[in-house]
């Protein structure tokens, strides 16, 4: 049985990258053409692909770059390749998966040998391979530990869109014969729990609860959920979560009514010791004023768009990773 339409979302071909464009997803399957590596870092940018999504993009975007290196010397190639990288890691700050995975493919490929011509592409497309099926095993251990957490019967709120590690979590979760139900926030701007999540987890087999960003207290107040599950775009060294903004508010709603709130990264990044080390995406008010490419505010409004927030250790029940669960403020 095929798995869901968002596991396999970038797909590298012999003259381009396509991606699936997840700002129409579900109402629309439309797949994205980028031609060169550029085209790739804005399609990012764009929110063409979100979540987990840019990494695989970033790898293929790689790829792109070392086919249009294909004539340059050595020299050249690499210095192309490594403006590529750094082109992508400029795309989206918050998230380290664009970062760790520029810095393993030009590690195994120009940083370590003098490569050019198909040498050096193919060199770049088995690096980018070998960084995706790594994050995927990642995932599915880390899903293994999340499901552990989850009772049979579990009521689960989730926040924004948690990609490769929802699905491993609910997949693990099935293998062990565990019923889960699921409630899921809208997440504006894009909507990406009302469309992706919940899209997803009825293709898993669920029937999902969705609720306005605004409704999380109201519902934990009633007793709708029994854990909250996010993902974490970053975790630092001292246990503050960075993720989806909304994930704070979620926090302490369940804080005040005593609901566990669960975090999942792969692991935490060695390179932010604290949250004062992690860059904050602001991306454009304007956004804020639109859904689904509708405006949905008055002439004049002025939006505010932090794209990520931060929560700290003391609201953070457990973060779950490839290797384990783990209490926020064991992770140094």
């Amino acid at each position: 049985m095929s798995g869901p339409v968002l596991a396999d979302s970038v797909r590298l071909t012999d003259d381009a990258v396509e991606i699936l464009d997840r700002r129409v997803y579900p109402f629309e399957v439309r797949w994205v053409r980028c031609a060169t590596s550029e085209d790739v870092a804005v399609a990012i940018e764009r929110m063409v692909t979100q979540s987990s999504g840019p990494l695989f993009a970033t790898t293929a975007g790689l790829v792109l770059g070392a086919r249009e290196a294909r004539r340059d010397p050595p020299e050249e190639a690499a210095a192309r390749l490594r403006a590529v990288g750094a082109r992508l890691v400029a795309t989206r700050p918050t998230n380290n998966h664009i970062r760790d995975a520029v810095h393993a493919v030009l590690s195994a490929t120009v940083n370590a040998d003098e490569l050019a011509g198909n040498e050096l592409v193919a060199a770049v497309e088995a690096a980018a391979r070998a960084h995706d099926d790594g994050y995927r095993a990642r995932s599915a251990a880390l899903g293994e530990h999340a499901a552990s957490l989850l009772a049979d019967g579990t009521r689960v709120l989730t926040h924004c869109w948690a990609d490769a590690y929802l699905i491993a979590t609910v997949r693990a979760a099935q293998g062990a014969g565990k019923r889960l139900e699921f409630v899921c926030t809208e997440t504006r701007p894009y909507l990406q729990g009302a469309r992706l999540t919940a899209a997803t987890l009825v293709e898993m087999g669920y029937r999902p609860t969705l609720i306005a960003d605004g409704m999380v207290a109201a519902a934990l107040s009633d007793g709708l959920a029994d854990v909250a599950l996010t993902a974490a775009d970053r975790v630092t060294l001292d246990g503050h979560v960075i993720n989806k903004v909304g994930t704070l508010g979620v926090a302490l709603a369940a804080k005040a009514f005593g609901v566990p709130f669960y975090a999942l990264v792969d692991a935490p990044d060695p390179q932010a010791r604290t949250a004062a080390d992690v860059v904050i995406e602001r991306r454009d008010g304007d956004e804020v004023l639109h859904a689904r490419g509708v405006r949905t505010a008055a002439d004049g409004v002025i939006g505010y768009y932090p794209a990520f927030d931060v929560t700290p250790p003391d609201l953070v029940t457990r973060i779950v990773t490839e290797r384990g669960v783990h209490h926020p403020k064991e992770l140094s």
